[in-house]
């Protein structure tokens, strides 16, 4: 039974809110007695968590630092679970500006610790950008007037992590694999449920400490032995792997792309933190909270642990449950006239004859396994040129298949609005000159059958924009039309297909 929260328990900060660690820190916090309030740029990508109604929300952005005043007023604690990966030439500079100003909005709140959650990296090297912009963060954090607990973990194994996901794809597609040299670097993995108990604990640490502390599980293996211990768990026969001094991190990047769900751009920044070997070199945190219930989780149980869920459909959160820095992330304005008139739609309706609650189902269904219900072969092209200029392409999937919730990733959209049973909005983080939503709604029709709407709107930006949307006109028929055609005939046969070559 979680401790009952009375109004005087400490009331902590988590920004990422809608990220991986986030969205199951927030939960963890509250089975702590803690009272908790949950940090996002929308906050309307948060309605669909479980735990929404127990929790403040507050809509804040560290890169409008007066947004932040509001979100850690009355604060204790406030987590700093905020990286750009994949974030594009600047990322550095967002990371630095973002640490700088909430580090100075802490400082006027008058809260009492930062937490943050960096990475494992030897002393003495030359980094990677990512990780060295993960650990100048963290050096900004502790340089600040708020005191700074900075956590530093390698990978973290569990269910939805990019690394486990790497890791479960490679493992599961190539029995026989050429990689880097350094999948022989020693890392020490550390289990997602060790990784939130530290950082619930790091809230109640006595006094004031402003330091780095390397938390790890009790294993350390190289890479090649992780893809070998996933590949027991998975029952599957031991992997042959040969390491190559040829696979630059760039090269094995795009082969990551091509072979797991992880594009191109988030994977780089985990590969090139494989370069060198991440070990904890204390372990100081363990004298200073209690270790978790049963000890820390071994890399055979974490791996269990982690398949367990995706097979049960228990992924709480995943790598795609933020959006990724630089996509597009503005909500569609009611307002017709929002874009002085350079809008382009491709509206449709038609009758089914079928529920409006089963034709909802189809709708929630639609992506992942389940294709989009139109010219499949398009879709597939599409996807792999998306892959090849760094977009989330077709394979980052769903979390669950048959349910969706506010904020989710679904292949290469986010699910922007959902009103259950009446629309679905969906907005493109493809790669495109411009924004793009497409929109699927419900209504009853007077003879109990329903009316499927389906809405595709298109904001080119510039002459590339307008070029782009003239371009893949003619192709609107098939794609859009057939669309609304094959979602009409699996409502109408409660049967739908999972994979739709028709138009």
């Amino acid at each position: 039974m979680s401790p009952a929260r009375s109004a005087d328990a400490p009331l902590v900060l988590v920004t990422g809110a809608s990220g991986y660690i986030g969205g199951r820190l927030v939960p963890a916090l509250l089975e702590a007695g803690l009272r908790v309030r949950a940090m996002a740029r929308h906050a309307d990508r948060l309605a669909d968590r479980p735990w929404r109604d127990q929790v403040e929300v507050v809509e804040a952005d560290v890169a409008d630092p007066a947004s932040l005043d509001a979100a850690l007023d009355g604060i204790d604690v406030a987590y700093y679970l905020i990286h750009a990966m994949g974030g594009g030439d600047r990322f550095a500079q967002r990371d630095r500006d973002g640490a700088h100003a909430f580090a100075g909005a802490a400082a006027r709140a008058g809260i009492r610790r930062i937490v943050y959650l960096g990475g494992i990296h030897p002393a003495g090297v030359e980094l990677s950008a990512h990780m060295a912009s993960r650990k100048e963060v963290g050096d900004i954090l502790l340089a600040g007037p708020v005191p700074a607990v900075v956590l530093r973990a390698a990978v973290i194994l569990g269910s939805g992590s990019a690394s486990f996901e790497i890791m479960r794809h490679l493992a599961e597609r190539l029995p026989v694999m050429v990689a880097p040299r350094w999948v022989r670097n020693r890392l020490q993995p550390i289990a997602v449920r060790d990784v939130l108990h530290r950082l619930v604990a790091a809230a109640r640490l006595e006094g004031a400490p402003n330091r780095t502390f390397d938390i790890g599980g009790p294993d350390v293996l190289t890479f090649a032995e992780l893809l070998q211990a996933y590949a027991r768990a998975a029952g599957l026969p031991p992997r042959r792997i040969q390491a190559v001094p040829v696979l630059t991190p760039r090269l094995a990047s795009h082969w990551i792309g091509l072979v797991t769900p992880v594009p191109t751009s988030i994977a780089r920044p985990l590969v090139e933190s494989l370069v060198h070997e991440a070990v904890a070199a204390e372990s100081d945190l363990d004298a200073l909270m209690p270790a978790p219930e049963g000890g820390l989780t071994g890399v055979d149980r974490a791996i269990e642990l982690a398949l367990q869920r995706v097979r049960d459909l228990e992924v709480a959160t995943a790598w795609h449950s933020a959006t990724p820095a630089g996509a597009p992330s503005a909500p569609l304005p009611e307002d017709p006239e929002w874009s002085g008139g350079i809008v382009r739609m491709d509206e449709r309706s038609r009758h089914v004859d079928a529920s409006p609650e089963t034709l909802w189902a189809v709708i929630e269904g639609i992506g992942g396994e389940h294709g989009w219900y139109s010219w499949r072969l398009g879709w597939v092209t599409r996807g792999l040129m998306d892959r090849a200029l760094g977009g989330p392409g077709l394979r980052r999937g769903r979390r669950h298949p048959h349910r969706l919730g506010a904020g989710e990733a679904l292949d290469w959209w986010r699910v922007e609005r959902l009103e259950r049973g009446r629309t679905l909005r969906l907005r493109a983080e493809m790669r495109v000159p411009g924004q793009a939503w497409l929109e699927l709604g419900v209504d009853a029709a007077d003879d109990d059958g329903a009316v499927l709407h389906q809405r595709a709107i298109y904001h080119p930006r510039g002459l590339l924009g307008d070029l782009y949307w003239w371009a893949v006109l003619p192709f609107h028929g098939i794609v859009f039309g057939g669309m609304q055609r094959n979602i009409a005939r699996a409502a109408e046969s409660a049967d739908p297909p999972r994979h739709e070559e028709s138009a």
